[in-house]
């Protein structure tokens, strides 16, 4: 079983007009209904930081979560965040972007990496006291543009630090488009085996041209959980590219689909919230 996240708010968050809070719920409800394992469907941030996403509890109101086996995805950046995020019950998972780039660490939470290990222990102790998971990012993952270190000695460390804090959901990402087959065979080939009841997702991003052979790679070497955004809206806005976005979740599921691997995914819903995503970016 394959485990597709699709990340909407992820696609929405960069968008500078705002986009009614009644458009996100119809179009979060349909994707509710397309059987994804995992909706991140928002975030729990300063609005000054996001003005997107400053609606998302409002949004949530609007979900009809009574059909669904979907589990909701609310990304946190602090233990404010996460006290206001964990007051929902309808939310499964909070998620926090841990940099294993100090440089990025600080441009993108305003804290050091020692810092961020601090905050990631808060947002645990109120996942552990709310009954939800923590899932940590690890963004930088397969390099960085700043010249800080980075090997799987590195990755490694860190996620030794977030597994002994109870951490079990790890998910690598791309934050700007540089992995390619040979980094993402050398991360998930050494990780996964070494931790086989840590659960190592995929965050890609990446140009239409690379996106397949980064899904195959990581599948091959043991990867089962693959976030995304319909046509791939979004992205890091420090990728420098206008080409790179976000894993195109079409294109998951059509691979997936090809290769007899199961998602979960109603392909005929699915295909609707497509459409609809073209009233919902029009951008």
């Amino acid at each position: 079983m394959v485990k597709l996240i699709e990340c909407p708010r992820d696609a929405m968050q960069g968008i500078k007009t705002f986009i009614p809070t009644a458009t996100k719920a119809r179009y979060l409800n349909l994707l509710l209904q397309a059987g994804f394992d995992t909706l991140d469907f928002g975030s729990f941030v300063s609005p000054k930081a996001i003005p997107q996403m400053r609606d998302t509890a409002d949004v949530l109101s609007q979900l009809d979560l009574s059909a669904s086996s979907t589990r909701l995805l609310a990304i946190v950046a602090n233990r404010r965040g996460a006290q206001d995020a964990a007051q929902f019950e309808e939310i499964s998972y909070l998620g926090y972007p841990f940099s294993i780039s100090e440089t990025f660490q600080l441009r993108n939470t305003n804290a050091t990496i020692e810092e961020s290990i601090a905050r990631v222990q808060q947002i645990q102790d109120i996942c552990l006291a709310s009954g939800k998971a923590l899932v940590v990012y690890i963004s930088m993952g397969f390099g960085n543009p700043y010249g800080d270190p980075w090997n799987v000695e590195i990755v490694q460390k860190w996620a030794d630090r977030l597994i002994s804090m109870g951490i079990n959901i790890l998910q690598l990402s791309d934050t700007i488009g540089v992995a390619s087959p040979e980094s993402i065979a050398y991360l998930f080939s050494y990780l996964t085996p070494h931790y086989p009841q840590t659960e190592f997702g995929a965050h890609f991003h990446t140009v239409p041209n690379k996106w397949e052979e980064k899904i195959a790679t990581a599948y091959q070497h043991g990867c089962r959980r693959f976030d995304g955004a319909i046509k791939g809206y979004g992205g890091c806005p420090m990728a420098k590219d206008d080409l790179t976005g976000n894993m195109p979740t079409e294109n998951m599921v059509r691979y997936f689909h090809e290769i007899g691997a199961d998602t979960g995914v109603d392909r005929h819903t699915f295909s609707q919230a497509m459409a609809m995503a073209g009233e919902v970016f029009p951008f």
